[in-house]
């Protein structure tokens, strides 16, 4: 079930489904180990003798955050319990607590009245070896195992401490405590380790017709058992939560309101808040440290095994490109400093990372299939980073921060670039796509590697490197001479994806349209109205539009990631958001009039539409009924509609300034 809202802050990420339950809780770092594994966590209610978790289908749901800000504002009615529930929910912006406020109301009232909360222990990742246990001096249950520590307490009303517990063993046929709340009563067993989970309760009294009762839940998260009890529990009890949550909450919707753009003016108050929506989600994505991660819903480990909680460079350089442009230049920074230290000895970067900056896992190759060496790399990867730096300083200014990324990031990599060429044709060395499918030369990953160079050329022309500039031009004007000679196809009458040169020497012209080869433009290799650049965007725009009732654009034809329609005249593939923002984006450069702005406005409407109802955006939808598919949120997709909503407003002033 793709997560419908997150909250966090840079240490700490909490995911939840749309049933409003707890999946993911992510502590230090963000794409960390996830310590619940995607397993559900469990919120009930027992009202006068009966009891509804909060996954039940009974439950009528709003989901949302409070506006501008990772604080959220759900609301849920269950009619045969008689009850509506309020929460307010965050993650302090400054320490690792994650605190929840519910009030609880009923038109008739009810007697008797509890709260039960769930977790499902999988700490750092494995259900081996975790302990939880009832600690009577802070009135709550620890979770713990190595150095991470969970305290897990409350109050009801000016009631300190929870009413009751149970923690106990699941797997192997018990189900978990869980089980033991659907009747109102725990068992208060006061330890238990192993494969464990927990949970808790508070008793909410009785409660008159349309009387209001209020309670707060906490999760203390730390390295030492200090953290969680003298630096946690009492804090909270001695300054109140509300302090807590209004400096959240004030901080977030000042941080999100940096964005320079009047969008309200031109694009309306539902894009603005998807923008502002999608700068805080992107937000929530990235480490304290640096590290963009992909996406936390860890539900795709279904399907692939793995997860997306990695720092792919790419991925990352567009996130902090899009950051930028909303005026977020200390985060982005950061992403930079994690760039500095995860590249390589010799010039490039991996296929992703962990938040640590280490290799994360991967399925790219180290031999080719005579047992060759080859690198395990995408090399639009390397490019990216380059380009995006050349973007942060260009917005930002900030001389004295890339200085020192100069001779340690620009350079190392740069001069890798120039010297990975395949001299037979001119274009880089093969190396894997961006969509992690297919070997060969690519013409994203060209658009890419020159984007890189070039703004290797100009970093090294501001701190008058006469000798980089020079190696660094020539090689950008030797690839785009290459590609105009190598890669263009006169019989497509477009540029083709990739091509393969064989043992023989022959080339191989790949005739699958993709929508990435955008790429070719939208890093400065192309201007966005060369004839070449025109008829290959609007094959793109012709042919990998959806038919079907979502709308939208597709990857490329017949991909069968998530494949839901086999009918490819009808579904050429799943639309994603970032496609279609793509297409929008060559819209936009190529427009002459305000007329020419509408199907990119057409399109940033259609992102507006097929949002979660949160303001979530998926990897791709059902191409019929625009369910999210893959992942939710996907940071990536959030980014490129800031870049997007960004690019729409300077079109528009441009256009304006012209007419004028």
């Amino acid at each position: 079930m793709p997560r419908s809202l997150v909250l966090g802050n840079g240490n700490t990420l909490v995911g939840f489904d749309a049933t409003y339950s707890i999946r993911d809780i992510y502590y230090p770092r963000v794409g960390d180990a996830n310590h619940t594994m995607g397993n559900v966590c469990r919120v009930g209610f027992f009202i006068d003798g009966k009891f509804a978790w909060l996954d039940a289908d009974a439950w009528q749901r709003k989901l949302g955050y409070a506006e501008d800000s990772l604080v959220s504002d759900v609301t849920a009615a269950h009619p045969g319990l008689g009850i509506t529930v309020k929460f307010e929910d965050y993650v302090d912006l400054a320490r690792n607590w994650f605190i929840r406020n519910i009030n609880v109301t009923s038109p008739a009232g009810f007697k008797v009245g509890r709260v039960f909360f769930h977790y499902d222990w999988f700490i750092e990742g494995s259900d081996i070896g975790n302990t939880v246990l009832y600690d009577p001096r802070h009135r709550g249950v620890i979770a713990y195992k190595a150095n991470r520590y969970f305290l897990i307490g409350g109050q009801c009303d000016s009631a300190f401490g929870i009413s009751t517990w149970a923690n106990g063993k699941k797997g192997n046929g018990l189900a978990g405590t869980w089980v033991d709340a659907e009747d109102g009563v725990l068992g208060k067993n006061p330890i238990e380790q192993g494969s464990v989970d927990c949970t808790i309760g508070f008793d909410l009294g009785s409660v008159g017709p349309d009387q209001q009762r209020g309670m707060t839940h906490w999760l203390c998260m730390g390295t030492r058992l200090s953290e969680v009890t003298t630096y946690g529990q009492e804090l909270i009890v001695g300054k109140g939560q509300e302090t807590y949550r209004d400096r959240t909450l004030t901080y977030w919707q000042v941080w999100s309101e940096k964005d320079h753009r009047h969008i309200d003016e031109e694009l309306g108050t539902d894009v603005t808040d998807l923008y502002r929506r999608s700068v805080l989600t992107a937000r929530s994505h990235v480490d304290n440290r640096g590290a963009v991660i992909a996406s936390t819903d860890f539900d795709i480990t279904k399907f692939a095994r793995d997860t997306y909680a990695y720092a792919w460079p790419r991925d990352g350089a567009l996130v902090a490109n899009a950051l930028d442009r909303a005026g977020h230049e200390d985060v982005t920074r950061q992403f930079f400093l994690f760039c500095q230290q995860s590249l390589v000895e010799e010039g490039f970067f991996l296929h992703k990372y962990t938040p640590y900056g280490q290799p994360g896992s991967s399925w790219l190759p180290w031999v080719d299939s005579h047992g060759v060496r080859t690198l395990p790399i995408q090399e639009d990867e390397t490019g990216l980073v380059l380009w995006s730096l050349w973007q942060h300083y260009r917005i930002h200014r900030n001389l004295d921060f890339v200085v020192g990324l100069y001779s340690t990031l620009i350079v190392p990599a740069a001069d890798w670039m120039v010297s990975y060429v395949d001299q037979r044709n001119g274009l880089p060395i093969p190396s894997w796509d961006l969509w992690e499918e297919r070997w060969g030369v690519h013409a994203f990953t060209v658009g890419s590697v020159w984007g890189g160079l070039d703004a290797a050329r100009s970093f090294a022309d501001l701190f008058g490197d006469v000798r980089a500039y020079g190696r660094y031009r020539d090689a950008a004007e030797r690839l785009r001479e290459a590609s105009d000679t190598n890669l263009y196809s006169a019989e497509l009458g477009r540029f083709p994806r990739r091509i393969t040169v064989e043992d023989d020497e022959s080339v191989t012209v790949d005739t699958v349209l993709d929508s990435a080869i955008y790429g070719l433009w939208r890093f400065g290799m192309y201007p966005a109205d060369d004839k070449r650049i025109v008829d290959t965007m609007k094959a793109i725009a012709e042919q990998l539009s959806n038919k079907a009732e979502c709308g939208g654009i597709a990857r490329y034809s017949d991909d069968y990631y998530f494949k839901v329609e086999p009918d490819t005249r009808l579904v050429p593939g799943n639309p994603w958001f970032m496609c279609t923002m793509w297409l929008a984006q060559w819209y936009l450069a190529t427009a002459k009039n305000a007329a020419d702005l509408q199907p990119a406005r057409d399109m940033i409407d259609w992102a507006v539409r097929h949002k979660l109802p949160g303001g979530l955006l998926s990897e791709q939808l059902d191409p019929h009924t625009g369910a999210p598919l893959s992942v939710s949120p996907l940071t990536w997709s959030h980014a490129e509609f800031i870049a997007t909503v960004d690019d729409y407003c300077s079109a528009a002033e441009r256009l304006r300034r012209t007419a004028g």
